[in-house]
């Protein structure tokens, strides 16, 4: 090789390097929570649920750091959260007035806003990919109670839509929860909120969310709250943010709170921290519990008028964070 063509290769080699060297890094972020109410007493159950938040946050960044999509993201961190009795939602789920437990959960594609979800299930192992089934197989958003079971009986081969009895749901610590509030109703909201939820954007620029539930302890045969509702406990589009919502299922239903912060962002150019906190402090409409969000931008937000909120985030910026209380 002559002299040219060994500077025309260095200075190719060296256009690479700095080519390469000016793209900007692939952007990820990830934010869950665990519910929001009363802040846990014990040192063991902080413990408990910190460790799974911890569990649930690494897999969730490793998974976008592989590139995986936020759809499967959201799924598999939602998915370890219903597996453990310490969240109000699958394992944890709480007891209804009848005493049994039921269960909604939804998950939304920030690309088309494409949507699925379940409310009433009580045999379904994991409902939010059962959701996620309704959201890809179907031409419906949401199916609920006996249809979602019938639904679910479609995929017996599916791993990923385990059945199991309902009895698998009980842990004592609902049961004493039910106990309490049965006895002194008052106590029901502080003691028996409580839902987990995941919002990722993945480094394809993708939001997706998704959220699941027991319920409110004591809560009617029958009772579906905000958590399976698109524009009220779970939302995502591109252009905005994506949301998961956790509190009093009822308030989030009437105000239509989790497309609010996305409309709040679109029509009156709000940063998703001012949505989400000027929603949380509202004095017209009351919303009593947490949001956590993820703009298109990557910002997060994990905001909360609750005792406590369980909460974790990370991002592509090395930011890394796991709060099990207040």
């Amino acid at each position: 090789m002559n002299a040219r063509n060994s500077l025309f290769l260095l200075f190719a080699i060296l256009l690479s390097v700095t080519v390469h060297a000016d793209e900007p890094p692939q952007k990820y972020a990830i934010v869950i929570h665990g519910g929001a109410g009363k802040s846990p007493s014990s040192e063991e159950w902080k413990r408990g649920r910190e460790n799974v938040l911890n569990v649930a946050l690494e897999t969730g960044v490793k998974l976008l750091r592989s590139e995986k999509s936020s759809l499967d993201t959201v799924e598999a961190v939602v998915r370890i959260l219903e597996d453990s009795p310490y969240f109000n939602a699958g394992k944890g789920a709480v007891f209804n007035a009848a005493g049994a437990h039921e269960l909604d959960s939804t998950m939304m594609d920030g690309r088309d806003r494409s949507t699925g979800a379940v409310g009433g299930v009580s045999t379904v192992k994991n409902p939010v990919s059962l959701a996620r089934r309704v959201m890809t197989d179907t031409r419906h958003v949401l199916l609920v109670t006996s249809g979602a079971e019938a639904f679910a009986d479609g995929y017996a081969d599916d791993s990923m839509i385990e059945r199991v009895p309902n009895s698998y749901f009980s842990t004592d610590h609902q049961k004493q929860g039910l106990e309490r509030v049965q006895k002194q109703q008052r106590q029901a909201e502080a003691d028996s909120m409580g839902t987990v939820g995941c919002v990722a954007l993945d480094v394809h620029g993708n939001l997706a969310a998704a959220t699941s539930t027991g319920g409110l302890t004591n809560k009617k045969y029958g009772r579906i709250g905000d958590s399976p509702i698109a524009g009220a406990g779970t939302f995502a589009d591109n252009k905005t943010c994506g949301v998961s919502c956790t509190g009093i299922g009822e308030d989030f239903i009437r105000n239509a709170v989790a497309y609010d912060v996305s409309a709040r962002m679109a029509y009156r150019n709000d940063s998703l921290d001012t949505a989400v906190r000027d929603i949380l402090n509202g004095k017209e409409q009351t919303v009593r519990g947490g949001i956590i969000a993820i703009s298109h931008t990557g910002e997060i937000v994990m905001r909360f008028n609750t005792e406590g909120m369980a909460r974790a985030a990370a991002d592509s910026t090395g930011r890394r964070e796991v709060h099990v209380s207040e």
